[in-house]
């Protein structure tokens, strides 16, 4: 049987000639088990720093280089709250660890940063809410077990920032591998297209919540989801903007919202209407027809920078408001710059030479039902610097788990479900029955997991003081509370 590597070239010498290989379930399958040879799923247990790992203050600070430096204090105020939130900005850390951990070369397409607080829930295009990986800037094709690793050692962070045992903990690792596992079986029986069409419905979430929760929790979990069907453009249209001699303004709040005039020189004001108005639509273009046409009844009224997120923190993002036919009739679009995955330096260069097409072709790739504005531009600043930018709506019922109040049985619950949903992702990305064939049915891949998790979380902690003695020692500048 051919090599991962033969395999790879035979791929791309077919798709050079506009082919495309089709593998029997058999040969997929032998694959996925002969993969077990050369990498055994035990092999994936533990983690020891190599004795020339980089300095992590050092990757952090190669990141910063292509930020913007006046916003590079708050992303690390905001990895400094605690080792969760350090964890959440460190995908570059992570990524040059896996890096040279051995590889089962059964490819998908990653998420890049698949950490539990990535997931949530949203509006599909015929808006019922679904939930689904959410976050996708690190987007990039590689090995499956990239991301399973990241999810469960996410986990083992979490679940010591709520100050779980290590026996709960143990419980709740293995549960997020085991559904990951378990679901990639069930998705190597499916026929294409009833793979293409599986997602998970909140509804489906609700009934199993409402089973296991008191009439007080399950009053709460109703509350956080109402608040988040309701958080949409016309949410933000009355919580971000206020009108000014007349005019429909975008609040600042900075440095977390900047209107876009405070951010230009004075002859810069005067030409932004029309650069930000030809900025659109040069990002109309790489929608759909019908897509193009919706946006184009609306017009350009406003924006401003705005921070996002913790890894994101220092990339530049920016909030539009459009307006449709009439003042109750808003579109916020997020213009969230793109640059290249952390994982590139690891596992090459995108195929695409826009990183903001590179998200989107991700993002609709593996997301299960994906928003309708979705697109992409690079543009040339005022600075003079081209920029690669993926374009989505600002709030979409969007909404995420609250991390910091689950309990184990919450915890353990929202583990089933993302483990599972990253299961769909990869399989529909990626070959999922060479997968399941790899993972196998026995718990031989979760207990690996589940001790490279604890690992992995010990240098974790090991990283965030390294932060904390950076800025405590002046190396960096932190700005925290903000």
């Amino acid at each position: 049987m051919s090599t991962d590597t033969d395999r790879h070239v035979v791929t791309t010498e077919s798709q050079k000639a506009g082919k495309v290989d089709h593998f029997s379930v058999e040969e997929r399958a032998a694959r996925g088990k002969a993969t077990r040879a050369d990498v055994p799923r035990s092999s994936h247990a533990g983690w020891e720093p190599p004795a020339h790992r980089p300095d992590p203050v050092d990757l952090l600070e190669e990141q910063a280089k292509a930020r913007v430096p006046d916003l590079v204090p708050i992303r690390y105020g905001r990895m400094l709250v605690s080792p969760f939130t350090f964890y959440r900005g460190a995908a570059y850390l992570m990524a040059a660890d896996l890096a040279g951990l051995p590889r089962t070369g059964l490819h998908t397409q990653l998420c890049g940063d698949a950490h539990l607080s990535n997931f949530g829930i949203y509006a599909a295009p015929d808006r019922r809410l679904v939930f689904s990986v959410n976050d996708f800037d690190e987007t990039l094709p590689g090995p499956f077990e990239w991301d399973v690793k990241r999810l469960v050692a996410s986990f083992a962070v979490a679940g010591r920032d709520r100050g779980f045992d290590a026996a709960t903990r143990q419980a709740i690792l293995l549960e997020v591998t085991r559904s990951y596992r378990e679901w990639m079986q069930k998705f190597a029986l499916m026929g294409h297209l009833e793979l293409w069409y599986a997602r998970l419905d909140v509804d489906v979430i609700v009934g199993r919540f409402r089973q296991m929760a008191d009439a007080k929790e399950y009053k709460q979990f109703e509350r956080n989801l109402a608040k988040a069907r309701a958080k949409d453009s016309i949410k933000a249209f009355g919580k971000l903007t206020e009108v000014v001699d007349g005019e429909v303004r975008i609040v600042g709040d900075p440095p977390v919202i900047v209107p876009i005039e405070d951010l230009a020189t004075q002859e810069q004001v005067e030409l932004l209407d029309g650069f930000l108005r030809g900025v659109i639509r040069s990002y109309r273009r790489t929608l759909a027809g019908d897509r193009r046409k919706l946006l184009e009844r609306f017009r350009y009224t406003h924006a401003a920078r705005k921070v996002v997120g913790v890894g994101s923190v220092g990339t530049r993002a920016y909030i539009c408001l459009l307006m449709g036919r009439a003042g109750d009739d808003p579109l916020f679009l997020q213009f969230k710059e793109a640059q290249p995955s952390v994982l590139e330096p690891f596992l090459g260069k995108s195929a695409y030479a826009n990183h903001g097409q590179r998200v989107v072709e991700g993002q609709r790739l593996t997301q299960a039902a994906s928003d309708i504005t979705l697109g992409w531009i690079r543009t040339e600043g005022f600075d003079g610097v081209h920029r690669d930018f993926y374009v989505r709506q600002l709030w979409d019922s969007k909404g995420s788990a609250t991390i910091e109040t689950m309990n184990p049985a919450r915890m353990t619950m929202y583990a089933e479900i993302c483990g599972g949903e990253l299961a769909r992702s990869h399989a529909r990305a990626g070959d999922p029955i060479a997968i399941a064939a790899y993972v196998g049915k026995s718990d031989t891949f979760d207990r690996a997991l589940a001790v490279f998790a604890e690992a992995y979380a010990d240098q974790n902690e090991r990283d965030y003081a390294a932060l904390k003695e950076a800025v405590t020692g002046g190396r960096v500048t932190a700005l925290e509370g903000v």
